[in-house]
């Protein structure tokens, strides 16, 4: 597997692939066209095309053998540290998800959308595997955490068709849509809730489009070592063709876009009694085929 990250050390932070054994390949110092890219940061090498993330795999399969940065020596941020746009977001996309929100509002005969249903992050809202998520106290009493797959895109694309859709990704990485419920409801729209400060983590890197099965994966997430959420994409309403589909109808998906498609049932704010986010609580986010990503609230 081929695992695309945004590192940072003492000599700044750079694109690197991070092998298996935690040791990193500092992409930039391969030179050539694929340094060249990389030089850009993640968004550079997203922007150099096909043939910079074929140069890029070939060297996750064959790794030099010299010149590796050892692991623990570097820190993962954000794969994308700052989108270029906000995250684009999908609610209400797991059937037992939408049944666990209507029970809280006393609904008992729930209803599948008709069309997926979109919001945005802003893009500072993005922080890095091992970030902290701050409590927010005085703001919100319901932080809740969302575990998401990801879908970075690599070719700009309008009025996409679904059997064309996964050909505008790039790859693919996890997302904590990290929430203050009350506000999503006080406000009349989820924007606010949605876009409190540091309420994005995402990471910890991203595999190429080829190398992970979208359409069909585990998706789990665990709070404190408890398993809070455990499903399947293939569980979801409006899978990532359909999302990229209806997302880009009048609408220019542009490289480095980031979209987080929705969230399983097991959220905290749905659980009897409701469980939300307290400072002290460890989010881990995990999704076969890509790996684990971990905040702490503060």
């Amino acid at each position: 597997m081929t695992r695309l990250a945004t590192i940072a050390d003492s000599r700044g932070e750079r694109v690197a692939i991070v092998l298996e054994d935690g040791r990193a390949i500092d992409l930039v110092g391969q030179g050539g066209s694929l340094g060249a890219a990389a030089a850009g940061g993640m968004l550079g090498l997203i922007a150099a095309g096909p043939a910079a993330l074929s140069a890029a795999q070939a060297l996750a399969k064959a790794p030099p053998a010299g010149g590796l940065l050892p692991a623990g020596n570097y820190r993962l941020l954000a794969p994308i540290p700052r989108p270029p746009r906000n995250v684009f977001c999908v609610g209400r996309n797991y059937m037992d998800h939408v049944a666990e929100g209507d029970r809280t509002r006393g609904i008992t005969n729930s209803e599948l959308p008709k069309f997926p249903q979109f919001f945005t992050k802003v893009p500072e809202t993005v922080i890095a595997p091992e970030a902290d998520v701050p409590a927010h106290i005085g703001v919100t009493e319901w932080l809740d955490y969302e575990v998401e797959l990801a879908a970075i895109i690599g070719t700009e694309g309008t009025n996409i068709p679904p059997e064309k859709a996964l050909d505008h990704v790039w790859g693919w990485t996890i997302g904590n849509d990290i929430t203050g419920r009350e506000l999503q409801r006080r406000y009349g729209q989820w924007f606010k809730g949605k876009s409190l400060d540091r309420s994005c983590p995402l990471g910890p890197w991203i595999v190429p489009r080829g190398e992970f099965d979208a359409l069909n994966t585990g998706i789990r997430c665990f709070v404190n070592g408890e398993k809070r959420q455990d499903s399947n994409t293939s569980k979801m309403i409006f899978d990532v063709k359909a999302i990229i589909h209806q997302l880009s109808l009048g609408f220019t998906l542009q490289p480095g876009d980031v979209i987080i498609t929705g969230t399983p049932e097991g959220v905290g704010y749905a659980m009897q009694p409701p469980r939300t986010l307290k400072p002290g609580d460890v989010i881990e986010c995990e999704i076969d085929g890509i790996g684990k990503l971990r905040n702490t609230v503060r």
